[in-house]
């Protein structure tokens, strides 16, 4: 995700999506950079409009069930509760997705 945010922050700052660029944003957040990613991510991104990709993601996200910003959803209390995880067990599931 850290890839993602690095090109949308160089896009919000009017800076060009490089190889160059992102490197240098993922090295200054602490990122340890993988060139193979960096190169799919600019690969990935030519020719895309991202500003208008950001305008049409918001309806889906908000389509989806996803609450508009300043929306303030109430609590349903007819939802069955969820079994509680330990934290030990919610680590190791985690651990398990990012290697």
């Amino acid at each position: 995700m850290e890839y993602i945010y690095s090109a949308l922050l160089l896009h919000k700052a009017g800076k060009e999506i490089s190889e160059e660029n992102l490197k240098k944003v993922l090295t200054a957040a602490g990122v340890e950079v993988n060139e193979a990613r960096v190169k799919s991510l600019v690969a990935a991104l030519e020719g895309v409009d991202i500003a208008n990709a950001i305008q049409n993601a918001a309806p889906v996200a908000v389509s989806s069930g996803a609450a508009p910003a300043g929306a303030h959803a109430e609590k349903k209390e007819d939802k069955p509760e969820e079994a509680k995880v330990s934290t030990e067990e919610a680590a190791a599931g985690l651990g398990a997705l990012f290697g």
